[in-house]
């Protein structure tokens, strides 16, 4: 196995003055001394970069509006699964790759600051703080540049260094080590944090890993690592018993514009906002803006593969009970929720300039509880996977839209509407083709074989109840980048259509799954994802 070096130069970060703790080691090294000092520290700890607009351009979300729109460099490589050249920005893999390892790098010397500390038992949340710091931005960074977790091939695929220790200098190196050894580590730091989280710490707490943020993150991580009674069990402590005040109260949005909505939205008063996470990205200008117009999630897809798309609620935005589906703000080329919108911070008045941030609701009430569903799901429990279902639908849905009525979803009702519906082609060959009935490939896995019924009609309970989950969290989070591990774990085929030329199909198990690492990293000695 190859090294490399993790840093290539702390002070060549893309957004160097947005690290100032990066750029005073090692000087101010020495005066973390007091418990004041570690816990201020740890907010430096925490991800000044996103995945977003590397997971959602790579992802099913966006459709081709034509070569007569322009593109972004960054934007046509990742849509085009090529190696991606461009350095420019805060959402290229670059500035992604070396954002979160500076945050895992400053989550290192909290925790050595913690361990020379003369009463460590007194630092007990901080050290927890800073262990979820380490394992979320490694998960961060694995959705993207690692394939999704396969018990059977994860010796085989490749992994990422995950520093223990602070940096000594610069030219520290690591071995990239393998998928399974990288989940141990992100599992055993999160298994060793939750008992010590405490947030009593924090001033406002929905900034920082507060408890329900700690315990999503563990049920969406156990999900993904195929603990599912673990996934629920966390899920459940992270959501408490009155399920339905954690979850998002659409009716108080819907007299509001596009602006309220997205202030609304991420609101650290929302109780089913449990964690946000600011960003220095650009992704609002080309996921939900327009400013990179010739790939976006334009109306083709808002109107048969998300918010409009045929589903047990509803279909389009008339005769459907989806709240989602009557606030929908933009063009054809580009339709959206107002989520995750931009907010810039002006540092130059006069020449108006300055930096473009997103503000992400990166744990959230909904999604937990659909991670708890899924989890159900996989285990077969049908009843309880369905009562979460119901949940969902009655925060999400009215009850009653133009001539649909919102359904209780029962096991009949959930495998009618699938069985009465063609699953999606790899390759569409016009709007017709679209459907939120995706043929699943799981990835180290498997499901329930489906059965006949006495009028000769395969059905898969199992199969239906997962692709209305996956689908209602591709709803809740888009924008966010979660879709990407989705389609990659379970093996969900898409194609990027290229205006022109030949469509480019991503296929089960595609080793594009796991992007490129930035070539000057790969050029240090790392080794590159295999194609």
């Amino acid at each position: 196995m190859k090294t490399k070096y993790l840093f290539l130069g702390l002070a060549a970060l893309s957004l160097a003055s947005c690290d100032d703790y990066l750029d005073k080691l090692p000087d101010d090294r020495a005066t973390l001394d007091t418990k004041e000092k570690i816990t201020q520290l740890l907010t430096s700890a925490y991800p000044a970069h996103h995945i977003a607009v590397m997971a959602e351009i790579s992802s099913d979300n966006v459709g081709n509006n034509g070569n007569s729109y322009g593109v972004d460099q960054l934007v046509d490589e990742l849509y085009q699964f090529k190696n991606v050249k461009s350095t420019a920005g805060n959402d290229c893999p670059n500035s992604v790759w070396n954002g979160y390892y500076s945050s895992v790098a400053t989550a290192n010397e909290a925790i050595k600051a913690i361990k020379e500390y003369g009463d460590s038992a007194a630092l007990a949340p901080q050290l927890a703080e800073a262990k979820l710091c380490r394992a979320y931005s490694m998960m961060q960074l694995a959705s993207v540049f690692c394939m999704a977790w396969n018990p059977e091939k994860a010796d085989e695929y490749l992994g990422l260094a995950y520093p223990l220790e602070p940096e000594k200098s610069v030219n520290d190196t690591y071995k990239r080590g393998t998928l399974r050894q990288l989940y141990a580590n992100i599992n055993r730091d999160i298994e060793e944090a939750l008992p010590a989280v405490d947030d009593a710490i924090y001033s406002v707490p929905k900034y920082h890993w507060n408890t329900k943020a700690a315990y999503a993150f563990a049920a969406r991580f156990n999900l993904y690592y195929m603990n599912y009674d673990k996934a629920i069990n966390y899920a459940t402590r992270a959501l408490g018993t009155d399920v339905a005040s954690q979850l998002f109260d659409f009716p108080s949005i819907m007299q509001s514009g596009a602006q309220e909505i997205s202030n609304t939205v991420i609101r650290s008063g929302l109780k089913s906002n449990f964690m946000l996470i600011t960003a220095y990205s650009s992704g609002a200008r080309f996921l939900n803006m327009g400013y990179s117009s010739r790939y976006a999630h334009n109306s083709m897809v808002a109107t048969y593969d998300t918010y409009w798309a045929r589903a047990p609620w509803g279909q389009g935005s008339s005769d459907n009970t989806l709240y989602y589906s009557t606030k929908i703000y933009g063009t054809s080329t580009c339709a959206a929720f107002p989520t995750m919108l931009e907010h810039f911070e002006m540092t130059d008045r006069i020449n108006q300039t300055g930096f473009p941030h997103i503000v992400d609701h990166a744990f959230t009430g909904d999604e937990t509880l659909l991670v708890r569903a899924e989890a159900y799901a996989l285990k077969n429990d049908t009843a309880n996977a369905l009562k979460d279902m119901n949940m969902w639908m009655v925060s999400h849905c009215k009850e009653k839209e133009g001539s649909t009525i919102r359904p209780t979803l029962t096991t009949a009702v959930v495998d009618t509407f699938f069985t009465n519906m063609d699953y999606q082609p790899a390759v569409l060959d016009g709007p017709r083709d679209y459907s939120i009935r995706k043929q699943l490939h799981p990835q180290g896995f498997t499901l329930q074989q489906p059965y006949t019924t006495s009028y000769g009609v395969e059905v898969n309970t199992q199969e239906n109840l997962i692709l209305l989950i996956l689908h209602m969290r591709r709803l809740d989070t888009l924008f966010q980048g979660l879709r990407f591990y989705d389609l990659k774990r379970y093996g969900m085929e898409y194609t990027h259509e290229i205006s022109g030329g030949e469509g480019i199909t991503f296929k089960a198990g595609d080793l594009r799954g796991a992007i490129q690492l930035p070539q000057d990293v790969i050029s240090a000695g790392q080794t590159a994802n295999p194609r």
